[in-house]
């Protein structure tokens, strides 16, 4: 078994005392996590939007890893500073390699169910059917459960993780409900910005929206729930 499997099925596994030893092992572990990141990424990514079109598929493929580093990235300082003002013995590296962590096992959950992808290709009506709306209610719908799947998996393997390195349980509640709404808070931004992932079947494919800066995720949730009430 080489080092990438035992890294892998280490991943999987996410035993709060070896993914403890990867905290310290910082640097070559932060470089496996983005190549799980971008490797799962990009196989779940090219499954999600291969629906609208192959062409789609491949914009996803990019675009859906970046979504997941850009969020992991861009949220570390605000991540590392809630950890140490709630007093958790985390350094800030620490702090994201621990959501990275967390992201490159998302990423291998939602990769492992490419092949569901596939499989809804293959057997609901494709973009351009008369039955279109239908398919795409039903894969939009699939494929959300999925990642809802993956994400609850990863954050409880990151929970177990800070339960080990926090002296108290409530401790460790605490930073991972305030490390997952400021992940949620920029994750749902950006991807907003970049935007489209499924893919309209009535809209042309793009790679990004003609104004991928107009607007924002919370404005247009606040529109729907407004026109719906």
């Amino acid at each position: 078994m080489n080092n990438w499997e035992v890294a892998l099925r280490q991943l999987c596994q996410a035993q709060p005392s070896v993914l403890m030893a990867w905290l310290h092992n910082d640097k070559s572990k932060l470089y496996l996590s983005l190549v799980f990141i971008i490797i799962g990424g990009m196989l779940y990514g090219g499954s999600l939007g291969i629906w609208r079109a192959p062409l789609q598929g491949i914009y996803v493929a990019i675009k859906f890893p970046l979504l997941l580093i850009l969020t992991a990235l861009g949220s570390a300082l605000i991540n590392g500073m809630l950890a140490q003002l709630l007093g958790a013995p985390i350094r800030f590296r620490q702090s994201l390699l621990a959501v990275l962590m967390s992201f490159a096992l998302l990423a291998v959950i939602l990769a492992a169910f490419a092949p569901l992808s596939l499989f809804l290709l293959y057997n609901l009506p494709s973009a351009g059917n008369l039955q279109q709306n239908f398919g795409y209610e039903v894969y939009l719908l699939t494929n959300t459960l999925v990642i809802a799947f993956a994400g609850i998996i990863s954050n409880l393997s990151l929970y177990r993780l800070l339960k080990y390195l926090c002296p108290q349980p409530q401790q460790a509640k605490q930073i991972l409900f305030s490390w997952l709404g400021v992940n949620l808070f920029l994750g749902a931004q950006l991807s907003w910005n970049l935007r489209p992932f499924f893919g309209s079947p009535k809209l042309p494919v793009h790679f990004l929206r003609d104004d991928p800066f107009a607007g924002s995720f919370f404005e247009a949730l606040f529109n729907i729930l407004r026109y719906s009430l």
